[in-house]
C-alpha cells in the first residue's frame, strides 16, 4: 500500500492501538512496557483518568478562542507555574520548537530595548538539540541537522559541552546575547551537566550581560525528580527557560518560563501564537500540574528513579564488553554503548520492551512518571536478557 505521508521518518513496522499506564497493546494485542514515552511525553503514561476527564470536559465546552480574548485556564496554568519556579511569566505555545524560537525572540528583543541591537549571538554546546524549526537548528549544535539547509545564520555558533576554558572567552563576545543549554542533553548522549558547571554559567553570564536559556523541554516536567532540572541546583536559575513535551502529558503544548528583567523588551504585539495557551491544552496542563506537583509524586519519582539506576550499574557491570556507562539522572537515563544501540532497540522491541536512542552510541530510557519498581525491574531483567543473548552469539 503506498504512504502519502513525507518520507521523512523511518517508523517501527509495530501498529500500536491503544495504551494503558506505562503499556501500549498493538494491533495483535501483543502487550509492550512502553520505556520512551513518546520520547519524554507520555509523563503519566497512557490514558491517565485525570487527564482524559480534563480533555472530554473541556472539549464539551470550548475548544478553541484564540488568545484575542482571556483563557482563564491559561491564567490560572501561568500563575501555578510561576509560583513553583524562578520565573515572573510564562508563554505558552504548541511544541518546544516554538518554545525554542520564542526565548531566542526575547532574548535579542531585550538587547534590542536596550539600544543594543547588535546584540543577537546564540552561544549553545556541542552535541545540544533545541528543535528542528530554522531557529532550532542553528541554536542546535549537530551538524546533521542544518545539512542541506544552508549556512548557519549569523550570531549562532557553539563550544565543547563543558569547555570552561571556551566558555570564558566566548562569553565576552560584544554580540552575545544569550547562552542555552540543556542541563540533561536528550539527543546529545543523555549528559547531565554538572552543577558548578551551571552555577559558572550563570555566574559568568551576570557578569557579562548576557541572558541564561534553559532548554529542559526533556529534562523538566518532572522528569529527573524536581519539577524541573536546574531546581535540583542553587544559584544556577535561568533567565528563561523552554518547557514541552512532559507539561501536556501527551496533548500538544510548550511554555516559556521568563524573568520580568529578561521580559523587559517584550510589548503587546511583538510576538504570539494562535493555538498556543488555548483551553484544551490549559485543561490538560493543569490537570498534569495537579498530579506532578501533588502530594509525594515527586519523592516517588526519585524514589523508583533509584531502583532503575541500580539495574542499569548492575547491567554495566555485568557486561562491560557492551556498556560504557550510566548517564543522566532521574527517568531521563543513558546506557552508553560500544555499538550503534538501533539495532538492539529492535530486539529489545520483539522482546516486548520500548526504548530509545540518543547520540554517542546511546540507549534511551525515559518512561512514564507513573513507572512502578516492578516495571522497572521487568523491564531491566529484558535487556539483561538481550546482553546474555548478544553475549552468546558473540562467544559462539
Amino acid at each position: 500500500m503506498s504512504n502519502a505521508v513525507l518520507p521523512v521518518y523511518g517508523p517501527s513496522p509495530v501498529v500500536f492501538e491503544r495504551g494503558e499506564g506505562v503499556r501500549l497493546y498493538d494491533d495483535k494485542g501483543k502487550p509492550y512496557l512502553d520505556f520512551i514515552a513518546g520520547i519524554a511525553v507520555n509523563s503519566l503514561g497512557h490514558a491517565h483518568p485525570a487527564l482524559v476527564k480534563a480533555l472530554t470536559d473541556q472539549a464539551n465546552k470550548l475548544w478553541h478562542l484564540s488568545n484575542m480574548f482571556r483563557i482563564p485556564g491559561q491564567e490560572r496554568l501561568a500563575q501555578r507555574y510561576c509560583d513553583l519556579t524562578f520565573g515572573d511569566f510564562a508563554f505558552f505555545t504548541n511544541s518546544g520548537a516554538e518554545s525554542i524560537e520564542g526565548c531566542i525572540k526575547i532574548a535579542r528583543r531585550y538587547h534590542w530595548s536596550k539600544g543594543q541591537a547588535d546584540r543577537i549571538g546564540i552561544l549553545s554546546f556541542n552535541g545540544s538539540f533545541h528543535g528542528r524549526t530554522l531557529g532550532g537548528i542553528n541554536a542546535g549544535a549537530q551538524e546533521k541537522y542544518r545539512e542541506g539547509f544552508g549556512p548557519r545564520l549569523p550570531g549562532f555558533r557553539s563550544i565543547e559541552f563543558g569547555d570552561v576554558e571556551a566558555l570564558k572567552k566566548e562569553i565576552k563576545a560584544p554580540d552575545l546575547a544569550a547562552v542555552i543549554i540543556e542541563p540533561v542533553q536528550g539527543e546529545g548522549g543523555v549528559r547531565e551537566a554538572p552543577e558548578a558547571y551551571l552555577q559558572l554559567i550563570r555566574k559568568l553570564c551576570d557578569e557579562n550581560g548576557v541572558l541564561l536559556i534553559y532548554d529542559e523541554i526533556q529534562c523538566g516536567a518532572g522528569r529527573t525528580g524536581q519539577l524541573f532540572h536546574h531546581q535540583w541546583f542553587k544559584g544556577a536559575d535561568p533567565d528563561l527557560l523552554a518547557a514541552a513535551k512532559g507539561i501536556g502529558g501527551g496533548f500538544p503544548m510548550g511554555m516559556i518560563l521568563v524573568t520580568a528583567n529578561a521580559a523587559s523588551g517584550m510589548a503587546k504585539g511583538v510576538h504570539g501564537t494562535t493555538f498556543g495557551g488555548g483551553p484544551l491544552a490549559m485543561a490538560v496542563g493543569n490537570a498534569v500540574l495537579d498530579v506532578v506537583a501533588g502530594e509525594g509524586f515527586l519523592e516517588n519519582v526519585r524514589r523508583v528513579a533509584g531502583t532503575l539506576t541500580q539495574g542499569m550499574e548492575s547491567l554495566k557491570d555485568r557486561y562491560p564488553e557492551l556498556v560504557v556507562e550510566v548517564t543522566g539522572r532521574g527517568l531521563l537515563r543513558g546506557l552508553r554503548m560500544t555499538q550503534d544501540p538501533m539495532p538492539l532497540r529492535g530486539k529489545l522491541s520483539d522482546r516486548g520492551l520500548l526504548v530509545g536512542t540518543a547520540g554517542n552510541n546511546t540507549l534511551r530510557l525515559a518512561p512514564p512518571l507513573i513507572v512502578t519498581d516492578a516495571d522497572v525491574r521487568e523491564a531491566i531483567d529484558i535487556i539483561d536478557q538481550q546482553f546474555a543473548s548478544m553475549m552468546t552469539a558473540a562467544g559462539s
